[in-house]
């Protein structure tokens, strides 16, 4: 498989990936927050799933667990979304940086609502 299918491969089912585990699956032990990326191995056999947990490492273990429990009904589906002969085999990952990335949209949120962080005295404005 040449790399320029391979990257529209792992772009196409990244996008799927995310459309099913966030939206259409019913498990409550999932909490995935996003799909970071998708891995294909050159031929087209494996691929990583890079995903966006919460910080609780027993939550990741059974969002983890509920989706390689979930891995064949996955990939039917993207046969059928994608269109394509030989779907590759889904081992699922936490991402590297996902813990950071919860604790930077958590900041990013504070930040759209103006809210100091709680260390940090509130900002005196001067009188006009």
């Amino acid at each position: 498989m040449d790399a320029r299918r391979s990257e529209r491969l792992s772009q196409a089912m990244r996008e799927e990936l995310e459309e099913m585990i966030s939206y259409e699956m019913g498990d409550p032990r999932i909490d995935v927050q996003g799909v970071s990326d998708v891995l294909v191995t050159p031929d087209g056999r494996k691929a990583r799933v890079l995903l966006i947990l919460t910080s609780n490492a027993q939550k990741q273990e059974d969002t983890i667990q509920a989706l390689n429990n979930a891995k064949g009904f996955l990939r039917v589906e993207l046969g059928h979304r994608l269109n394509i002969f030989r779907i590759p085999e889904l081992h699922f990952e936490p991402a590297i940086g996902a813990e950071l990335g919860s604790r930077v949209a958590h900041l990013l949120k504070r930040v759209r609502k103006g809210r100091p962080r709680p260390d940090e005295p509130p900002e005196k404005k001067p009188v006009e």
